[in-house]
C-alpha cells in the first residue's frame, strides 16, 4: 500500500509524473513483496527502477533479495529490529527506522508499519509532501484504517524530523 500512496500523491497531488508496479510471492501477508515506484518531472519511459534512489526493506529477507539494488549516494531506509544491512548493500547511506516497533507499541497493529517508514522516507527525502501523502491515505486506504493510516504516516514523519538527519 505504501508505493500506491506515493505513487498517487506525487502523481495526482503533486503534478508530477509517476509509475507504480508492485511484485508478491506466493504469500498473501507476511512474505516478501516489492513495489517500485518512479517519479520525474519528464515522461517516463520505463516503468521499473534501474537504479534506486531510495530503497526502502521492512524484513530481513527483503534486504537480502533487494538490498543490492542501492548505490553509491542513494539511501536505504531498512526496519530498524528487523534487518541488518550487511555488505549485501552495494552503497548508499543506511537509515535505520524502527517502524514495526513504533507500530506495535503506539498504534497496537504492526500492519501500518510500512505507513510509519512511509512517513519517515517522505520526512528526509521529500519526494513527496506529508499534505499529498495524507490525501492519498484517504483516498486508497479502506474505510475502516484511514485515520489509523493517516496518524502512522504522520508518526513516522515526527519521529525521522526529530531523529535523523540528512547527510
Amino acid at each position: 500500500m505504501a508505493g500506491i500512496v506515493l505513487g498517487r500523491a506525487v502523481a495526482v497531488h503533486e503534478g508530477k509524473k509517476a509509475v507504480q508496479t508492485q511484485s508478491y510471492g506466493a504469500e498473501t501477508r507476511g512474505g516478501v513483496a516489492k513495489a517500485e515506484v518512479v517519479v520525474s518531472d519528464e515522461k517516463i519511459d520505463y516503468p521499473k527502477v534501474i537504479s534506486a534512489d531510495i530503497t526502502i526493506t521492512m524484513s530481513q529477507e527483503s534486504f537480502d533479495r533487494y538490498g543490492f539494488d542501492t548505490r553509491p549516494g542513494s539511501m536505504l531506509f531498512v526496519d530498524a529490529d528487523l534487518v541488518q544491512p550487511g555488505s549485501g548493500s552495494s552503497g548508499g547511506t543506511v537509515y535505520r527506522v524502527p517502524a514495526t516497533k513504533i507500530a506495535a507499541d503506539e498504534f497496537k497493529k504492526t500492519l501500518v508499519a510500512n505507513m510509519v517508514m512511509l512517513g519517515a522516507v517522505a520526512a528526509l527525502t521529500k519526494v513527496a509532501r506529508l499534505e499529498s501523502l495524507k490525501m492519498s491515505v484517504m483516498e486508497v486506504a479502506p474505510k475502516a484504517s484511514k485515520d489509523l493510516n493517516t496518524r502512522a504516516l504522520e508518526r513516522g514523519f515526527e519521529w525521522a524530523v526529530a531523529n535523523l538527519k540528512k547527510p
